[in-house]
């Protein structure tokens, strides 16, 4: 189904604060060693039209990457803001919009680790276990500024974390052992000439 101006219209997907805006345009990905990247991002004050066409950019360039969240930082804003289309455990995908995150992981005899792979689009083409809880809950605020609230097992958890980590600047190779970042190294510079400097925007402007 196409895309219209103002939302993405995923089929058979949980939308409980709405559908991610749509019409934006793809951008390429700023990538781990830009300072944006490595600091805590700005919170959001002004839910206006503005705040909309940065998430509507955003939700254009994770569908172009094929990825499963974007924080803003990851297109070189500075501001605490995520989208996400992500499936759970049980393959139910749940998609939003979150400024501002608070992070709630479990805690005691309830937090349980989940050490499957983990990837950055910032730093693509590579993956490494990071052990990570398996659930997870953000608190926010959407784009309206109405309270949201998402949380999930599985991939979903993971992605929550992962993207709130960008919005506090740290990245996923920060919790990484050094022999661990080393060879997630490896593998994103054996992966670069598939990843221009200006992906996936690059791939937009080929089609066009």
């Amino acid at each position: 189904m196409p895309e219209d101006e103002t939302t993405v219209t995923p089929t058979d997907v949980r939308a409980p604060y709405g559908q991610l805006p749509g019409g934006g345009t793809i951008r390429a990905i700023t990538r781990w060693g830009t300072p944006v990247m490595h600091r805590a991002q700005t919170p959001v004050t002004a839910y206006d039209d503005a705040l909309r066409a940065l998430a509507a950019d955003m939700v254009a360039t994770m569908y172009a990457a094929d990825g499963v969240g974007l924080a803003a930082c990851q297109i070189g804003e500075d501001v605490a803001m995520f989208v996400f289309d992500c499936p759970d455990d049980e393959g139910e995908r749940t998609v939003g919009v979150v400024c501002n995150p608070v992070l709630t992981l479990p805690e005691g005899k309830d937090r349980q680790l989940d050490s499957d792979d983990e990837g950055c689009l910032s730093f693509p083409g590579s993956f490494e276990p990071c052990a990570r809880p398996d659930w997870a809950r953000v608190d926010g605020f959407g784009l309206d500024g109405e309270p949201v609230t998402f949380e999930g097992d599985g991939l979903l958890a993971r992605c929550l974390q992962h993207e709130t980590d960008h919005t506090l600047g740290t990245v996923f190779g920060d919790r990484l052992s050094a022999k661990s970042r080393k060879k997630l190294g490896k593998k994103h510079d054996a992966a670069a000439e598939d990843y221009p400097l200006d992906w996936p925007a690059h791939v937009a402007e080929a089609a066009s």
